[in-house]
C-alpha cells in the first residue's frame, strides 16, 4: 500500500523537525502507542496495541531514520512483530520545507504486512494504513501546533431585540 500527502504546520520548520525526532512527541502521534524509547540517533523501539479487524494484537517494534537532513528530511522505516497478528512494516520519506505562516511538511508511505494480517485482506489493511497515517499526522500537527481555541461568543442580545425563529413565528409569537 502506497500512500502520500501533505499537511501545512502553523510552526517553523524547527520546531516542526523537533517533534518529528522526539519519542515523546512520536509516541503521543502513534495511534495505540503504549511504549517509545530511544532516539534518532540510535532509533526507537516501540510497543504498540492495534485492533485491525478481528484480530487485536500488541507490536513490539524498531524504527530507524535513515537518509537525514537535519531539518528537512528523513525517511523512517518501522516494522513490528506480533504473535498474534504477525508482521508489519511501513517505510515514511518525510520532507519539510518552509512556506508562509509555517512549514509544508510533505510524506511518502508505503507499509506492508504479512502472515495472519495478509489474510485479513487488502481492502481493511489499505483502509487501516489511511487511517493511522491521518491519526499521526493529525496527532503530530496538534502536538507541534496545541489545540485549537474555540471562538469567541459572539455578543448575546437581549431578549427582547431577538426575532422569533421559524418555530416561534409557527406558535405565534411575536417578536415583544
Amino acid at each position: 500500500m502506497e500512500i502520500s500527502g501533505s499537511r501545512r504546520i502553523a510552526a517553523p520548520r524547527e520546531q516542526v523537525w523537533g517533534a518529528l525526532t522526539s519519542a515523546e512527541v512520536l509516541k503521543s502521534c502513534v495511534s495505540g502507542c503504549e511504549e517509545m524509547t530511544g532516539g534518532p540517533e540510535k532509533g526507537f523501539e516501540a510497543v504498540v496495541k492495534q485492533k485491525i479487524g478481528p484480530v487485536s494484537a500488541r507490536f513490539r517494534g524498531s524504527i530507524r531514520l535513515t537518509n537525514v537532513v537535519p531539518g528537512e528530511s528523513y525517511t523512517i522505516t518501522g516494522r513490528g512483530k506480533s504473535r498474534a497478528a504477525g508482521i508489519a512494516r511501513g517505510v515514511a520519506d518525510i520532507r519539510l520545507s518552509d512556506v508562509e505562516g509555517g512549514t509544508q511538511l510533505d510524506y511518502a508511505v508505503k507499509a506492508d504486512v504479512g502472515r495472519k494480517l495478509a489474510k485479513l485482506g487488502r481492502r481493511l489493511i489499505d483502509g487501516l494504513v489511511v487511517r493511522m497515517a491521518d491519526s499521526f499526522f493529525d496527532g503530530l500537527q496538534l502536538a507541534v501546533e496545541g489545540p485549537i481555541e474555540p471562538a469567541a461568543p459572539a455578543d448575546v442580545t437581549e431578549e427582547s431585540d431577538k426575532k422569533p425563529g421559524w418555530f416561534g413565528r409557527l406558535m405565534g409569537k411575536q417578536k415583544a
